[in-house]
């Protein structure tokens, strides 16, 4: 076996490997007292037809493939062992010649990843800022909701809440046609099509209209995109929003457990808050990680890429296949082909891998660690919210040793990001403190 290190860059080292005829001939002998074994051919029993019987009725390529099937593998590892290469992974192979036997190997390295001063960041959360106006903003969205909706004499007005008849063609074949559909005139409203709210307005019950739309370049049906439909729509009924009075009564509407309008908006208020906390501590974890990653220097194998780019396509298409369809259902709504999404999904899949890389390196260097007890908490916490008669299954699902691998690198990567914000927040407090100290020496002076 002859092999040649041709190059090495992108975190891959690129092999060219020859095959003297005796070895492949070795192998080949191999893979016929393999396939021998299994197969029957016609005159003889199993395991006693010739070679050259059997590479007559198989043919060849047959034989040479499985010859291949073990014998790159093995020429493989042992390259990498004669070429004293740290392999991260399985090599990709393309073969150059069959006769002798030739192909390349490209053999991915581990990523290399050199983390910058991380313990120098410094950085604190956004204050969380909850007024007055946020909390009647939920309680005006509330009194939407609670509305009712009644039946007026008049003209079409903005907000109010029609029931039309629709007939539309577009470039010539049925568009979109409904009888009885409420429809709520919005400004800026882009359903059916942009234009359709402003038709309506003005109109009266029982007055038929005749127009014509524009369809948008954006249009989810590609082939009616710059078309132009025609409608003709009936107006059957208009009715108005009646908004709930804002007072004791509204709030016990909302929930029992609010006897005043008062207790309602305290609840709102604690919620809001809440919820903003929470929005400030998962920003101030991003911008900590974004700037650890900044300061880091990642060389990676292309491969680690296209396999965050598998696990984001099964994503997208385990969510698709929910709702009963198929990965060309998927390529044919979002209008791409599967080559084209993963080309989308290039950039995202890689800062993805570097954060992972990245996060990893610093949790070796902060020996986070996670223990069983944190593990079974973690078990327990997922299935709390399942129906009573599944949680012993899922917690048996969720307690193989493969889960609780998953669940254990979960753990690791959040408590990772706890303490980086932990670094970065103490790092500011130190800032102030040295400040300070320094003002009163000054002071002293």
């Amino acid at each position: 076996m002859k092999v040649t290190n041709e190059k090495t860059e992108n975190s891959q080292v690129f092999l060219a490997i020859e095959m003297e005829p005796t070895e492949v001939e070795g192998s080949l002998e191999e893979a016929y007292r393999r396939l021998v074994k299994r197969t029957d051919v016609p005159g003889f029993r199993r395991g006693k037809a010739p070679r050259v019987m059997l590479e007559r009725y198989i043919g060849r390529e047959s034989l040479l493939k499985d010859a291949m099937n073990y014998l790159i593998p093995e020429a493989c590892e042992k390259a990498i062992t004669e070429q004293k290469i740290e392999a991260f992974a399985r090599p990709s192979v393309e073969i150059t010649r069959t006769d002798p036997l030739a192909f390349k190997a490209i053999v991915p390295l581990p990523p290399v990843i050199t983390l910058g001063d991380y313990h120098q960041i410094s950085m604190t959360p956004e204050p969380v800022e909850m007024g007055e106006d946020n909390v009647n903003a939920v309680i005006e969205r509330i009194r939407h909701e609670q509305a009712t909706w009644e039946p007026v004499e008049r003209p079409v007005e903005e907000n109010d809440m029609v029931v039309l008849d629709i007939e539309s063609t577009a470039d010539g074949k049925p568009f979109i046609n409904r009888k009885g559909v409420q429809y709520q005139v919005l400004r800026d409203q882009p359903l059916p099509l942009p234009g359709f709210a402003g038709q309506i307005s003005g109109m009266v019950r029982d007055e038929e209209k005749e127009f014509s739309l524009q369809i948008p370049q954006d249009f989810p049906k590609s082939e009616l995109a710059d078309k132009e439909a025609r409608f003709k729509v009936r107006v059957g009924e208009v009715k108005q929003e009646r908004l709930p009075e804002l007072n004791d009564e509204f709030a016990r509407g909302v929930d029992h457990i609010f006897d005043t309008i008062e207790k309602l908006k305290e609840h709102i208020s604690e919620g809001l808050r809440q919820a903003a906390e929470a929005k400030a501590r998962t920003d101030l974890e991003e911008r900590v990680i974004e700037a650890a990653i900044d300061q880091s220097d990642v060389e990676f194998p292309p491969f680690l890429v296209e396999m965050e780019i598998d696990q984001l396509l099964e994503q997208q298409l385990r969510r698709w296949q929910a709702s009963g369809h198929d990965l060309d259902s998927y390529l044919a709504a979002i209008n791409k082909t599967e080559q084209k999404l993963r080309e989308d999904l290039h950039t995202p899949a890689t800062k993805r891998v570097i954060r992972s890389l990245v996060l990893g390196k610093i949790s070796q260097e902060e020996k986070i660690e996670i223990d069983d007890s944190e593990v079974a908490a973690e078990i327990e916490d997922m299935i709390k919210d399942a129906a009573p008669e599944r949680q012993d299954e899922l917690r048996a699902f969720l307690s193989t040793p493969q889960s609780r691998r998953s669940i254990s690198d979960v753990l690791v990567g959040r408590k990772t990001v706890r303490r980086l914000v932990e670094i970065a927040v103490e790092a500011k407090g130190d800032s102030k403190v040295n400040t300070e100290k320094e003002a009163k020496k000054e002071a002293k002076r």
